[in-house]
């Protein structure tokens, strides 16, 4: 489980989350959408803090964080968090002098201190797993965009975190190589894979979300199933913004 609680972040005078308190169970897919510059990245990379949250409560597994203004966090609490969490990116950020396995391998052995030998094989399993087993000594500059972003998901998922942390995993992609990453996420879903997923991409919310939130400008406007929030939204703001996601889809 993972609770959010009355998170806020400010950079300077801007507060870009404000509020935010949201929970995700064990085994769940939580989507969060909303317009750009709502605050989906930032409440992600607040997740894992990659930026630090400027108050609120983090509570993910055994782990639990509490923030206030001004207050410098110890580097070790930082790190036990962040190693529960893997990410992945918007636009892949794969080592280009590594090779696909090596890039899998990357925090088995630097990390976990895990031999070359024992990384290696994580490493082929997972590249089996997301359907690239046979690419494992490509450089990244020699794959699809969609390939690419499977090979970043395999390396998120080598330190076997509890919650995996996805930002619009497919925004980079054209339609056809997003669907070999939602087909990937599916069925990490299927296997109880704990996700967060910031994304504009209907199809992949509306296929694996069990929860949806609706964030703009930094505050959760709506939290529901995707059927509600995608077939029956409550709040006006909310109505508004499935609509443009179902003009997007239908409008090609």
């Amino acid at each position: 489980m993972i609770e959010l609680d009355t998170i806020e972040k400010r950079f300077g005078d801007n507060l870009v989350l404000n509020g935010i308190s949201l929970r995700i169970p064990e085994g769940s897919v939580t989507a969060l959408i909303g317009p750009s510059g709502g605050g989906k990245s930032t409440l992600l990379r607040c997740i894992n803090l990659l930026e630090i949250p400027t108050s609120g409560r983090i509570k993910l597994g055994e782990e639990e964080l509490t923030f206030e203004p001004g207050m410098k966090l110890a580097w070790r609490d930082i790190k036990r968090l962040r190693s529960q969490t893997g990410m992945v990116f918007q636009n892949f950020q794969l080592f280009p002098h590594r090779t696909a396995i090596e890039n899998v391998m990357e925090g088995l052995v630097t990390v976990q201190k895990r031999t070359k030998a024992e990384a290696r094989e994580r490493g082929q399993a997972l590249l089996e797993k997301v359907g690239l087993g046979h690419k494992a000594d490509a450089w990244p500059a020699t794959l699809s965009g969609g390939q690419q972003q499977r090979v970043a998901i395999a390396r998120a998922l080598a330190m076997a975190p509890r919650v995996l942390l996805c930002d619009e995993p497919t925004s980079a992609l054209d339609p056809e190589l997003a669907e070999e990453v939602v087909e990937v996420l599916t069925k990490l879903a299927q296997e109880g894979t704990t996700m967060v997923i910031a994304t504009h991409d209907l199809r992949l919310a509306s296929r694996i979300a069990q929860q949806v939130a609706f964030l703009d400008a930094g505050v959760i406007v709506e939290t529901g199933t995707a059927q509600q929030i995608f077939a029956d939204p409550q709040r006006e703001r909310t109505r508004r913004f499935v609509a443009t996601l179902l003009q997007g889809v239908t409008g090609g």
